[in-house]
């Protein structure tokens, strides 16, 4: 919503009081990866919504899931789509789609680690169908994001 984004040092952070999607959050912040699903036929969706898209239901659950999926596709913005990601440029962009949880797909980061900037994994070496994980990314006290990395073992 236009109006409502919320930045710190210049980064715009997602709103993360919604009830729609707060329990996304929330469960980043401990460290999990949840994801809806319905609370009648159990079908996974994201983005959250309200209603389920199979079988109408307004029932809803969250369930944790593993962490771990494969590219699904990435782009390198050129140039970045904000100015405030100038400095960490070229960084990429990937979609991941969740091992436990085909067909749903995150938008996230490809990096070296938890703490290591966007631009840390050099765009010329990820590959369609790698195998990553997620990491959690304290970003503010109410706002932590989820990326990924190459697993480490």
């Amino acid at each position: 919503m236009a109006g409502d984004e919320k930045m710190i040092d210049g980064w715009p952070l997602p709103v993360t009081d919604d009830p729609l999607d707060r329990e996304f959050y929330r469960a980043a912040r401990r460290g999990e990866l949840v994801i809806q699903a319905c609370g009648d036929c159990g079908k996974l969706r994201f983005p959250p919504r309200p209603m389920c898209p199979a079988c109408q239901s307004l029932a809803q659950r969250w369930q944790v899931l593993a962490g771990r999926g494969r590219v699904w596709s990435y782009t390198v913005p050129h140039p970045p789509l904000l100015p405030v990601f100038n400095a960490q440029a070229p960084y990429n962009v990937v979609v991941v789609e969740l091992d436990d949880a085909p067909g749903i797909r995150l938008v996230g980061n490809l990096v070296a680690g938890t703490e290591a900037p966007l631009n840390s994994v050099d765009p010329a070496t990820i590959r369609i169908g790698e195998p990553v994980e997620a990491v959690f990314v304290a970003m503010a006290e109410d706002v932590t994001l989820i990326r990924w990395r190459r697993p480490l073992s």
